[in-house]
Formats: C-alpha cells, structure tokens, sequence
C-alpha cells in the first residue's frame, strides 16, 4: 500500500471516530478532548527532553498537566479550568528556572491544555455545540486536503521553507478556498443565517489552521525531529495530526466567547 493510500485509509478511521464521538457529545467528547491533549503533551514532551535527566521532577508538569486535564473531564465551569491552566503553567515555568530543567514543558502544557479545552469547551452538549464543532472540522479538513492537492498541482513559490519546505503559497490559497466552502456548506445545512459573519470566521481558521500547522513544523525542527511520534499510520504523530485542529479550535472558541460567554461560546455562533 503506498503512503497515500495509507494515510486515506487512517484519515477515514480517524474521522469516523471523531465523528461518532462529536455527535455524542458531553462526557465522551470531554474524555475525547482529553485524550489527545494528554498525547499531544506526551510527544511534546518526548521532543523536548531528549537526552534530558529522567526521574520524578521530570514527571511535575505530566501530574499538573493530569490535574488539569481530570477538571476538564468532570466538566467544571471554563474560567476554573482557565485558572487552573494558568496556575499550572506559571507553577511550573518558575520551578523549572529555578531547578534549571527544560523550560519547554511550561509552554507544553500550556499547549496541551488549550488544546483540549477549546475542543472541549466548543462542543459542548448541546446543538450549537454539534454545529460548531462540526464546521470546525469541515474547514480544517477541508483546509488540509485542497492545501495538499492544489500545492501538489500548482507547486510554486514555497510558503515558508525554511520551517517546512513541502508547503507552497498556492497550497496555501487553495486550502483557505476549501475551508471556506466547506465551512459554509455546513452552516448552511445547519440553518445558519449569519453566512457572512461565518464566511470570514471560516477564512480565519483557514489561515489559524495552516499557522498552527507551521507552528508545530517549527517545534519540531528546533528539536530535530521529523515526526512528533509514529502512533497514526501514514500520519506520524498525534501532534502531527490535529496541528492545525488545535490552532482554530481555540480561535473559534476566542470567537465565540466574544460574541456569546465563556462556557457557551458556540451560541454565539451558531444560536439555535
């Protein structure tokens, strides 16, 4: 099987899972959110304490990540599970100068924990919720799959070579393209009637996405690595993978806020 068949074939796995887990909602998509924040922190970690001293300091951040991560599955209100966060990450920035071991895991956890709160916090348990996150992963999605064939067909200018040099500009454009149509194709079969507000939302995290995407290309060749890990067939990574997810999930959920609450930012979005 070539490489692109193999990573079709986990990508279908993937998204039928997350899918199923979507449509659930509430507790399994909190434990779901959960579980990928607690991998993308694990393969950050990995790449930021290689050849590092091994033993019970290094474990701190994964107990305060941990900590944090079990609130978020019990569901407590957002601005507790901010602070919390925020406690955790300054908590261990200061003690990790102080004991002058790697200062890589404070933003990990950071990281993470956004991560899997703006996922968490996005869907919710109710049907804007659904919606929200459902156009989330249309435009990201949808970013991926037009970044990678239009760049394939087109080629071009590089968009930033020197942090990964497979991406071009046409890419670029033609991923934003995708996730804009594919964002207001959901929105419209939801019912949505703010289809210009959501038409730049949908541009946003196009441009978020492919950001987050670099981001994590620039992390790991600062810790020379290829692939955050080998978990997905065809994909590397778990940080590999939802990059780009993470990225506009927290960009959607900073939208949201803004126009509805902290705990409900989907309402103000999609108000069903």
């Amino acid at each position: 099987m070539s490489n692109l068949q193999v990573r079709v074939l986990s990508s279908i796995v993937m998204a039928a899972l997350t899918l199923a887990l979507a449509w659930w909602g509430g507790l399994p998509f909190r434990l779901f959110a959960a579980v990928v924040a607690g991998a993308v922190f694990l393969e950050w970690a990995a790449m930021a304490r290689q050849g590092g001293r091994a033993g019970l300091l290094a474990r701190v951040p994964d107990a305060l990540l941990a900590v944090f991560l079990i609130a978020l599955i019990a569901g407590l209100p957002a601005m507790v599970l901010l602070g919390l966060l925020a406690v955790a990450v300054v908590a261990w920035a200061v003690a990790a100068k102080l004991a002058g071991t790697s200062r890589w895991d404070a933003p990990g956890i950071a990281y993470a924990g956004l991560s899997g709160f703006a996922l968490a916090m996005l869907r919710g348990g109710d049907r804007s919720g659904l919606v929200a996150i459902l156009f989330l992963f249309a435009v990201v999605w949808a970013t991926d799959i037009f970044a990678y064939f239009v760049g394939r067909a087109v080629g071009g200018p590089k968009l930033a070579p020197a942090i990964s040099p497979g991406k071009t500009r046409s890419g670029a454009v033609g991923g934003a393209v995708g996730g804009i149509v594919a964002g207001l194709l959901v929105a419209i079969v939801a019912g949505a009637g703010n289809l210009v507000l959501l038409g730049f939302a949908a541009l946003a995290l196009s441009v978020v996405s492919q950001a987050g995407d670099l981001f994590e290309s620039w992390v790991k060749r600062r810790h020379g690595r290829k692939d955050s890990g080998h978990v997905i067939p065809g994909h590397g990574g778990v940080m590999d993978r939802v990059d780009g997810l993470v990225a506009a999930a927290l960009a959607l959920y900073v939208i949201g806020w803004l126009m509805a609450s902290a705990d409900h930012p989907a309402s103000g979005l999609f108000p069903m």
